[in-house]
């Protein structure tokens, strides 16, 4: 666990010393996110914080600093929706993050980890202190052709590397700190942060990865050698993916959003960024509770059918 960015005021283990600014962010496509957001702005009033609402369709999400003239930096970013919806927020928020609180109101949602019934009891909690702040890896994925950068883009979940139409394979190097450590010759490549492990690179094969833990995961898609497996390292080197021969289609895509088409020769460089994106965790929110209920961790065996004696 660590302390709040610089930029809030929230600090946990204490009591609130005045009103909290509260951003409330979500997409305005869904049906019941703006009662949702007045709900929410109605229990933070009630507890003596100030909200901000700000709602906006998913292809204007991000418009717009969340900090302005017109409205004070807020403390906390409470986020209806789903993880979608948070990693566009981690996005907007780009490098001046704040505590995000993601509420779910979609299907799964991992980083949306408090449903509508939390939020009450959530805010209570924040108000008295009574929460964890946890900083999670956040990255820079940048677009080098001919030596040149020609795309930079700051990511949450996942860098890709998609082979794309023709859907042929495609060869991908991978160099650590400037050494070659290995081809993939595959579908594509994702290089994952913990958060990310549970999204593109879970329903590929990959490991999950505790979220708070300073590591990349490289997952192949359908690599060509069986010998090519997922690999876990330290977040602390610079990773660069060289793209000799690539497809007509092949792309690199951050977070689902294509950030370039690649060319021949072009590479991926990924590397830690310095902003944390921050999660408040309750105690009654945890991340094994998190992975319990989403991925359905029963843990217990099934009740004997009658007439049987049980067993595996």
């Amino acid at each position: 666990m660590s302390s709040a960015s610089p930029t809030s005021r929230l600090q946990p283990q204490r009591a609130s010393s005045g009103p909290l600014q509260v951003a409330i962010v979500g997409p305005a496509e869904l049906s019941d996110v703006a009662a949702e957001a007045r709900r929410v702005a109605r229990l933070l009033a009630d507890r003596g914080h100030e909200a901000n609402v700000r709602i906006a369709m998913r292809d204007q999400w991000g418009m717009g600093p969340l900090r302005s003239a017109e409205a004070p930096p807020p403390d906390l970013v409470v986020v209806l929706g789903g993880d979608g919806s948070i990693l566009r927020t981690a996005r907007w928020l780009a490098y001046e993050q704040v505590p995000v609180l993601g509420v779910n109101l979609g299907t799964l949602g991992f980083l949306a980890g408090f449903s509508r019934e939390d939020v009450a009891g959530a805010i209570d909690e924040i108000t008295a202190g009574r929460f964890r702040l946890v900083e999670h890896l956040m990255f820079e994925a940048e677009v080098v052709r001919g030596g040149a950068v020609v795309r930079t883009e700051l990511g949450l979940n996942e860098t890709s590397i998609l082979a794309g139409p023709p859907f042929s394979m495609i060869e991908i190097r991978l160099l650590v700190d400037g050494e070659l450590a290995t081809t993939y010759r595959a579908d594509g490549l994702i290089v994952s942060t913990p958060v990310g492990s549970t999204a593109y690179n879970l329903s590929a094969g990959g490991p999950i990865i505790r979220k708070d833990l300073d590591a990349f995961v490289f997952t192949p898609l359908n690599p060509h050698t069986l010998s090519n497996r997922t690999v876990v390292e330290s977040a602390a080197r610079t990773y660069e993916l060289l793209v000799p021969r690539p497809n007509a289609g092949s792309a690199c895509v951050v977070d689902g959003q294509v950030v370039a088409a690649l060319e021949a020769g072009d590479g991926v460089r990924v590397r830690r960024a310095t902003p944390r994106f921050t999660l408040v965790e309750t105690s009654h929110h945890g991340y094994y509770r998190t992975l319990r209920e989403k991925l359905g961790w029963g843990g217990g065996l099934r009740a004997a059918e009658p007439g049987t004696t049980g067993g595996r």
